[in-house]
């Protein structure tokens, strides 16, 4: 007797459809040999890092994190002024146009009001610091920055030791004392132990 077919369960729904729509990223990246999506392997490693520190992540949680950088390639800093005010108004617009897009995606799979209401919150950062959620999420989007782009960013600025400081200083305050202890077990070059050890004096 042949079963009914699998239903598709909704969260696997949508993390298809989110990762889908980052695997269109036209930037590229080769890890390993391989070449990838940039913003597709960006959400792989918030998934990652979100499995590491979280034991049983719900799925509102799963999706903020793997919406995080939803086609962050459709709006460019270069469209907005240069300066502080123009960067805050692209971040802000940014978080909106990822939220916006994850609901959608969120409702056609049959998420209630409730669990889209969340994913939105988790990814505009609203009160993530008194939202266990959105600590986590924070966390985990520490992590991949200094395990995957700090090296970089300590190359662009090395001749600025005290840019460097302050924005480890910056990061680490968004981070609770869970992401810390994951944070000092990471892998570091001399210098960028350097750097840290003098962020954190």
């Amino acid at each position: 007797m042949i079963g009914k077919p699998r239903k598709t369960p909704p969260l696997e729904l949508v993390i298809k459809a989110v990762d889908y729509k980052n695997d269109q990223d036209p930037n590229k990246v080769t890890v390993d040999g391989d070449t990838i999506a940039k913003e597709l392997l960006y959400s792989q490693r918030l998934t990652t890092w979100l499995n590491e520190i979280c034991e049983a992540p719900s799925e509102e949680l799963q999706i903020a994190a793997r919406a995080q950088h939803l086609c962050r390639w459709m709006t460019p800093r270069a469209d907005y002024p240069e300066g502080k005010k123009g960067y805050l108004k692209w971040r802000s617009e940014l978080k909106t146009f990822h939220a916006d897009m994850v609901t959608k995606m969120m409702a056609k799979a049959r998420y209630s009001d409730n669990a889209c209401n969340k994913v939105r919150e988790l990814i505009e950062k609203k009160n993530y610091a008194k939202d266990p959620q959105g600590q986590i999420l924070e966390d985990a989007v520490c992590l991949v920055f200094l395990e995957f782009e700090f090296d970089a960013f300590v190359k662009k600025w090395q001749y600025d030791d005290e840019k460097v400081i302050d924005i480890v200083q910056k990061t680490w305050a968004k981070m609770s004392e869970v992401g810390h202890e994951y944070a000092l077990k990471l892998k570091m070059s001399k210098n960028q132990t350097r750097l840290i050890q003098l962020a954190l004096a």
